[in-house]
């Protein structure tokens, strides 16, 4: 709104050009009607006992967000990460702490840094007390006057705030945000630190999944999750009841006599696999995606569990509407058209396992998906 008075005589660009700061500093007032009503310096006797102490308390909250910084860039390569099992109590004990060690790391980082900011403003930057008239300036926009003015404007809040003569929070802060801004970039860099294509026919690999038989024949069983690793419970399909939905897991008879691998089983983050069990009315309704029209046993179909989004788990199963829903982004796949997405970010269809029933009355794999699971990458194809 226009403050209703007459607009102040404003300088040619000449007179403009010559004034320093602080005429600039009192002309921007004069002309945005600006009355500094209070702007005391927060340390009018420099170089006080106090005033270096709050300018020690300020940097050492800095240099503690540098330091946890590091920690976290170093945690976050050199930490053991790989999952111990239990009865490895040394081995266990440290994987344990892997994921809270980030957190506390990255937490206290980001933590301190703010802790330090707020500081500085609390204790070095003015506390202004003005009043000013708002005017939209006629409806002209800003011109070089009210640039120059406001530039000026700044640089005086800069000086009074006297970050430029406190080198030592200079100093901490940069080595704070430096750090913390790694900690940035090495958590998603760090993902690149193995090479994915080592083996890229085994089930390590992008391409494949635990699924995938480890020797020729080999029967790959779908395995409940019962909460105890050591717990071998396999899925038969009477066990369904229409429209039931259950996560399952791979299982080999090979590894039936380690609790180690069975655990280790448990927690791949490629395994997880949705096992569905659709009403005799829906499973009619199916459109099937081409070259998968066999990967169903009847009224069962099995999706990977991991969103083709960002690799959430979309473990959430609506049976009314036959929809698979990820909790992340909503993402929705519609499940009686090859799990093809409806709803969301997501843009490619869950990948189908073919499943079957194996001799002894178990539900089986009958080999790997044929597409990647989860998010995009470069190489993908699919």
């Amino acid at each position: 709104m226009s403050s209703g008075k007459e607009l102040e005589p404003r300088p040619t660009d000449e007179e403009l050009a010559a004034m320093d700061r602080e005429q600039l500093l009192r002309l921007g007032g004069k002309l945005d009607g600006v009355e500094l009503v209070s702007y005391p310096d927060p340390w009018p006797v420099k170089g006080t006992k106090a005033e270096k102490r709050a300018e020690r308390l300020v940097s050492l909250w800095f240099l503690i967000s540098a330091l946890t910084g590091l920690a976290f860039v170093v945690a976050l390569i050199w930490w053991p990460w790989q999952y111990e099992p239990a009865n490895n109590e040394n081995g266990h004990f440290w994987y344990s702490l892997y994921t809270p060690v980030l957190g506390v790391t990255l937490g206290v980082s980001v933590l301190a840094l703010s802790i330090g900011v707020l500081l500085y403003s609390k204790k070095f930057i003015p506390a202004e007390v003005a009043v000013q008239q708002r005017t939209d300036n006629m409806g002209g926009g800003s011109a070089e006057i009210d640039r120059k003015t406001i530039v000026a404007h700044l640089a005086d809040a800069g000086e009074r705030s006297t970050i430029g003569r406190r080198s030592m929070i200079k100093r901490s802060a940069g080595l704070g945000a430096g750090v913390l801004g790694l900690g940035a970039v090495a958590l998603p860099v760090a993902s690149f630190i193995q090479n994915p294509w080592k083996d890229a026919n085994g089930e390590d690999s992008l391409a494949h999944t635990a699924w995938q038989p480890r020797v020729p024949g080999e029967v790959v069983y779908l395995r409940r999750n019962t909460g105890d690793p050591g717990e071998v419970s396999l899925v038969r399909p009477e066990e369904l009841d229409a429209g039931s939905m259950e996560t399952v897991w791979p299982f080999r008879e090979s590894d039936r006599a380690s609790h180690d691998t069975l655990a280790r089983a448990l927690k791949r983050s490629d395994s997880p696999v949705m096992l569905l069990r659709l009403r005799p009315d829906d499973a009619a309704r199916v459109i099937k995606r081409k070259g998968q029209e066999d990967f169903n046993y009847g009224d069962y179909y099995a999706y990977s569990k991991i969103c083709t989004h960002v690799g959430c788990p979309t473990s959430l199963y609506e049976q009314q509407t036959n929809r698979i829903l990820c909790p992340c982004h909503q993402s929705q796949f519609n499940v009686l058209q090859y799990a093809k997405p409806v709803f969301g970010p997501a843009t490619r269809a869950l990948p189908q396992l073919p499943i079957t029933v194996h001799s002894d009355g178990y539900l089986i794999a009958r080999h790997d998906f044929i597409e990647p699971i989860g998010p995009g990458y470069w190489e993908r194809k699919s």
